[in-house]
């Protein structure tokens, strides 16, 4: 009973996050671009700085922006901030159900540090909240005169806690942190800056007073921050599905690239908005990058690469690879790792505790389950570290290889 109402909550509090992910994003994304896309015509109301028509729905729009804030405060003043702040708080909720409540599968990896569960919870915790003291620290140095160098610094910061989490969290737990402490960021910057500051020009206006101008500035800069981190933090959430992305060694490397990537892909709508100029050769770049990505994902690193040893050449195995796998003179060494270190919890019945079903509906049971499931085994045990998570049944890294030599005696497709 307990297996069946918790998969209902993650899956309820999964579904929360998505939406309210999309509605932050998507409120994000338009102020931007309706920022961007202010014209100043030469007739404007004092304090206007642009003004903007739009058509959606078959009605037209004319908006106007005061680069400070009207003379006088209006009755109907809609706020942007729920959207965010159930966005994070949703995302919290996920991070316990999901890393704390399945720490041992999820977050630890005895082979990176053999942590115990509340030592690396209080790791997340701890890390999480630093991510934000250091990064508002940074932004309200000297450097925040200096957008450019600020960005900069940033990216190294985030890169370097990217590394740091690598070294004492599982690749999914590496990768979900460095996304999940930007996504603090982004929020922290709306509930700690941005409505704040708006909060006193409301007050100020309210009082008769002329609100200061550095509340406005300051407010833009976080909100032009949480624009250009938008596009990397959904990667990041996004790559705990694809082992490739995360079980490497070089996943703190991959993250910093998605930055670089997701950078040049705003420049390119942020310019557009703008000034109407399509910088095509942004999506060059971001394509380079992309491929920089899946170059390392494939990079040698926490196993060597294996090649089938002389003697054991592949049968037809275009004809019938299943077939071909199955007759392997390696196949009964890879039965007997799959079985031991796998099947526990890939099984009809599992055997982990708590489990109610297999993982996906894969199940490696018998020799027919694991021929067929032979691509998922190259992805998730062979290619990356993915499984089993957190290592928790020890397999070696000689059976990893074993597992190699099987798939490219069996089948020719394994190629390293």
């Amino acid at each position: 009973m307990w297996t069946y109402f918790y998969d209902w909550l993650m899956f309820a509090v999964r579904w929360l996050h998505v939406v309210t992910a999309i509605a932050w994003i998507g409120s994000s994304f338009y102020f931007i671009a309706l920022d961007l896309g202010l014209r100043k015509p030469r007739e404007l109301p004092a304090g206007v700085g642009g003004e903007a028509w739009q058509v959606h729905g078959g009605g037209f729009y004319h908006i106007q922006k005061y680069m400070v804030a009207p003379p006088h405060m209006p009755e109907d003043l809609t706020w942007f901030k729920w959207e965010s702040y159930a966005t994070w708080l949703s995302g919290a909720g996920l991070l316990f159900l999901v890393y704390y409540v399945g720490a041992e599968l999820f977050l630890i990896d005895p082979t990176r540090a053999d942590l115990p569960v509340w030592g690396a919870i209080a790791i997340s915790v701890i890390g999480l909240a630093l991510g934000w003291f250091v990064y508002d620290a940074l932004c309200k140095s000297p450097l925040k005169n200096n957008d450019t160098a600020l960005l900069a610094v940033l990216f190294v910061y985030v890169v370097l806690a990217s590394f740091l989490f690598s070294q004492v969290f599982s690749g999914r737990g590496a990768m979900l942190h460095t996304g999940a402490m930007i996504a603090t960021l982004m929020s922290a910057n709306v509930f700690r800056i941005i409505i704040p500051n708006q909060t006193i020009v409301v007050a100020d206006l309210k009082a008769g007073r002329t609100p200061a101008a550095h509340l406005g500035a300051e407010a833009k800069q976080r909100s032009l921050h949480n624009n250009y981190l938008t596009l990397p933090v959904i990667f990041l959430m996004l790559s705990n599905h694809y082992p490739l992305a995360f079980a490497t060694e070089w996943n703190w490397a991959i993250a910093g690239l998605v930055l670089l990537m997701g950078a040049v892909i705003r420049h390119f709508f942020n310019t557009m908005h703008k000034t109407g100029r399509q910088l095509w050769w942004c999506w060059v770049v971001a394509g380079l990058l992309f491929m920089a990505v899946m170059a390392l994902s494939g990079a040698p690193g926490w196993r060597e690469a294996a090649r089938a040893p002389a003697g054991e050449a592949a049968e037809t195995w275009t004809q019938d690879p299943e077939l071909a796998l199955a007759r392997s003179a390696r196949f009964s060494e890879a039965e007997t790792i799959v079985q031991s270190r796998c099947s526990m919890c890939h099984a009809r019945q599992p055997l982990w505790p708590g489990l109610g079903l297999a993982p996906k509906h894969i199940y490696l049971e018998t020799a027919g389950d694991i021929v067929r499931n032979a691509s998922l085994i190259e992805r998730q045990a062979v290619r990356s570290h993915a499984m089993p998570p957190g290592n928790v049944t020890g397999i070696e890294p000689a059976e990893r290889e074993v597992l190699a030599a099987w798939l490219a005696s069996g089948s020719g497709s394994y190629r390293p």
